[in-house]
């Protein structure tokens, strides 16, 4: 090889890919081509199981509507589960997050804007979000009591202070139709796609690059596959782990805000109907509940499946009471595969 051709080889094998190899991508991406599987499996079974409700425009529109307010939190979640933790207080942060909105509101009077005293309320709501997973996570790592039992506690200690500030009182939200916040969260773009679902969307874009493009989802995979070998890689643990409990927080009053403005309205136990679904929409989505495994995509999968079952169900012809007991049947089966799949890795 003359002296030439020799100074050309580094910029030949740069700009060199290797050819596809289609073994190497399903290995690779088993996980998110096996919940894309199910998932398809699942929506043909709907469609030949009750097609004129399946196959209707407006059951899609009205599963866009309702799906992400607990889709939402399923995402940040599903990078708790990850790093091997739990957070089951995400629904009294969706109601927190409401009660300081609403107090934020009612202190702002004297600026007689609606729309900046909205505006500073959905940052109120967002703030004690955070707060609030920062105080889950800071437990859970500064006294090393299992996020199980954290935020079983937490979850008790802050529905109870919604009731204890709010003395159980609903209050309406009519007047955020007199701002641009209300269209801007639970408008719809043209007359069937829901503002919700643009959230939706946008949440699980930025859960992904967070977690598969950035250094934090790196440390998340690694804490949760082995947190002794990240700590002698030089991670932060403790300070990671907290920083996913307050994007739980943060998004989980952000859950709240979309599901109030909806209705413009706001109950106490505003998010007491979203824990199981959540949940469900995690595991079924591919992520172990023993850590270091799961994915953004199989979640947002897996949360519409959840969202489908209770319309399959009654269109089949059951009663919306099969709807708990199927929802914990995924994630019990779900646990059952994953402990299978790790022993048979191990």
């Amino acid at each position: 090889m003359n002296s030439q051709n020799k100074a050309r080889l580094p910029e030949i094998t740069q700009h060199y890919k290797p050819p596809f190899n289609l073994r190497r991508f399903i290995r690779t991406n088993s996980a998110q081509l096996g919940i894309l599987g199910v998932f398809v499996t699942l929506w043909i079974i709907f469609i030949v199981s009750a097609p004129k409700t399946f196959l209707a425009p407006h059951i899609y529109s009205a599963f866009m509507a309702s799906t992400p307010f607990f889709a939402i939190m399923a995402i940040p979640l599903t990078i708790v589960v990850i790093a091997k933790e739990i957070d089951l207080s995400f629904p009294s942060i969706m109601a927190m997050g409401m009660v300081s909105f609403n107090y934020t509101y009612g202190a702002t009077t004297f600026i007689h804007n609606t729309t900046i005293q909205v505006f500073l309320a959905i940052v109120a709501a967002l703030v004690t979000g955070a707060i609030i997973g920062w105080l889950n996570g800071f437990i859970i790592v500064k006294f090393g009591i299992p996020s199980l039992v954290v935020t079983i506690g937490t979850q008790f200690l802050w529905s109870g202070a919604d009731l204890v500030l709010t003395q159980g009182a609903n209050f309406s939200l009519e007047y955020i139709k007199q701002t641009f916040f209300y269209n801007l969260f639970v408008g719809t773009i043209g007359p069937y796609f829901p503002m919700q679902m643009f959230w939706l969307i946008v949440v699980t874009i930025l859960g992904w690059i967070l977690l598969n493009r950035h250094r934090f989802g790196a440390h998340v995979y690694l804490i949760g596959d082995n947190i002794n070998s990240a700590e002698l890689m030089g991670i932060n643990t403790g300070r990671v782990r907290i920083q996913a409990f307050m994007l739980v927080g943060v998004v989980s009053a952000f859950a709240g805000i979309l599901a109030s403005f909806y209705v413009a309205y706001f109950w106490p136990n505003v998010g007491g109907g979203y824990l199981l679904q959540t949940l469900a929409s995690v595991f079924l989505g591919g992520t172990s509940v023993f850590g270091g495994t799961g994915t953004i995509l199989g979640t947002f999968l897996g949360a519409f499946i959840i969202g489908a079952i209770e319309a399959a169900t009654v269109a089949v012809g059951l009663t919306g009471f099969w709807t708990n007991f199927i929802y914990g049947l995924i994630i019990v089966l779900s646990v059952i595969m994953h402990t299978y799949l790790r022993k048979r890795g191990e």
